[in-house]
């Protein structure tokens, strides 16, 4: 314990990891590896239908054929294309979605993810809790009597002329296409759920500084190297997870207890926007994944969620401290230590809304200017500075809410060429130059590197942040990446609109 904190006291939540005991916790290899998939294509699970007195599928048989027919899912991997069935064979008011190729080619799948209940610790959304909420209704799981809650996300590349076949390649155009069941329709307050994609951000290589101390993008300095190896049990070495305290990766577990015995990984968490469930307590979202919406939410609400520390015993506090909801990015800028914009200026202006969708135009002034996020890999790169770089940034600033003010200010700054404090589409496109590279590819981490999925139960309280986040406080399933190598084409029909 003295050493972790002589080391690394520049970031508080080593303190957390250092008090997590082998028996509570989930270690995992220092790399995350797809699990093994099925040579052959497995037989369907039996459906599963609701005891009484909630009702069956009635069609369960029809629609279990139906799916297991259709050229979309036919020549999917066994564990997937079974997920998919049992979906069916449930009561719903959607079959799982239909992919359309959006290309003369089939849309190709190289990427899925099994969602369930478990991983995590069990939450007021997911488990009754004595004198807590056991003498009320379950608000997100618990659904057709008690039918497990289970779903599954796809991702196939649409190989347009012109566009990369390759998913490791961030000029792709991919689809995610998710399915939920399980999960009641949201009624009040503008609640909904939200799916997110989740990089771990690993330890990078050493490279000589900046000229001016600074390390690279991407890179650590060999003093950043040095003291990262010193933390914990050394496990922070190039090629292996990051961990906020030095040990062994560990995984969010369903052992947790919130706030001390949490994962030491740090994420970079992608929204796949909004779901909202339907009758029948199911749920469907497609979502584009490119470099237009490769984006992380602003990072400097982090704080103010509930679930991030600010350097103090015990972490996290900011619910203790009255800190929720103190700071949001409704008006974009770098953040508190960074640019702050005039509402009149860079707010939501009623004669020109502010659409994030607006990323291309034949002109630059009409592509949109007031981005709240930046791009995955500049999101990245702030974690780096946090928890990666105690030489060679902000030294002598051991406040974790401060690093990540001043490192978000920072490397928005690298990229913002007109000072503004904002990545505006043209800022941020991939083919723009900045901070001396020729374009911007580096700023975007691949669909293929985002090793986790996670769905939330979100409210409407004003953050792009996840609730809770980083902890797993909101989280209503998980689950892990699934490769597909080689793809295999997996859609049928035609989009009637390619773009």
């Amino acid at each position: 314990m003295k050493q972790i904190l002589k080391i690394g006291i520049w970031s508080p939540l080593l303190v957390a990891g250092a008090c997590s005991s082998a028996d509570k916790t989930e270690t995992v290899a220092t790399t995350l590896q797809p699990e093994e998939l099925p040579t052959g294509g497995a037989a369907a699970e039996t459906a599963d239908q609701p005891p009484p007195p909630c009702h069956a599928n009635p069609h369960a048989t029809t629609d279990m054929d139906t799916v297991a027919h259709r050229g979309d899912v036919a020549p999917l991997p066994g564990l997937l294309k079974n997920r998919l069935l049992r979906l069916a064979g449930r009561p719903h008011s959607v079959l799982p979605l239909q992919v359309f190729a959006e290309a003369d080619g089939g849309s190709q799948l190289f990427q899925y993810y099994l969602l369930d209940t478990h991983g995590f610790q069990p939450n007021v959304f997911t488990a009754r809790f004595p004198g807590i909420n056991d003498q009320a209704q379950l608000t997100v799981t618990g659904g057709n009597c008690g039918l497990p809650t289970v779903g599954a996300a796809r991702l196939a590349l649409e190989p347009k002329p012109g566009l990369p076949t390759d998913p490791n390649d961030v000029r792709a155009f991919i689809d995610v296409f998710t399915d939920i069941s399980g999960l009641f329709v949201i009624n009040n307050e503008g609640g909904w759920y939200e799916g997110w994609m989740i990089h771990d951000v690993m330890v990078p290589d050493v490279a000589p500084p900046r000229p001016d101390g600074h390390a690279q993008f991407g890179m650590l300095t060999a003093e950043d190297a040095a003291q990262l190896k010193a933390m914990g049990s050394s496990n922070n070495v190039p090629g292996h997870l990051l961990t906020t305290d030095g040990r062994a990766a560990r995984l969010p577990s369903e052992n947790d207890h919130f706030p001390d015995i949490q994962s030491n990984l740090v994420p970079i968490q992608l929204s796949m926007g909004a779901y909202n469930a339907m009758q029948q307590s199911d749920t469907h979202n497609y979502w584009e994944f490119n470099y237009t919406t490769n984006w992380i939410h602003p990072l400097y609400e982090l704080p103010f969620t509930g679930g991030f520390p600010d350097g103090f015993a015990p972490p996290p506090d900011a619910f203790q401290d009255g800190e929720i909801g103190l700071l949001k990015s409704i008006v974009p800028g770098s953040g508190p230590l960074g640019v702050k914009n005039k509402p009149q200026l860079f707010g939501d202006n009623p004669n020109l809304p502010r659409d994030a969708d607006k990323f291309d135009a034949n002109v630059d002034a009409q592509r949109e200017f007031r981005q709240r996020f930046i791009p995955s890999g500049l999101a990245q790169e702030v974690m780096l500075d946090v928890y990666a770089r105690p030489a060679s940034f902000a030294p002598n600033e051991r406040n974790l809410q401060r690093r990540l003010f001043l490192a978000n200010a920072a490397e928005v700054a690298r990229v913002d060429a007109n000072g503004d404090g904002i990545i505006s589409a043209p800022e941020g496109d991939v083919d723009t130059a900045s901070d001396g590279f020729a374009d911007n590819s580096r700023l975007f981490i691949p669909s293929t590197q985002y090793q986790r999925f996670a769905v939330t139960r979100e409210i409407n309280d004003g953050y792009l942040a996840p609730r809770f986040a980083p902890s797993q406080r909101g989280w209503v399933m998980t689950g892990r990446i699934h490769a597909v190598s080689p793809a295999i084409e997996a859609s049928e029909g035609r989009d009637a609109d390619d773009r």
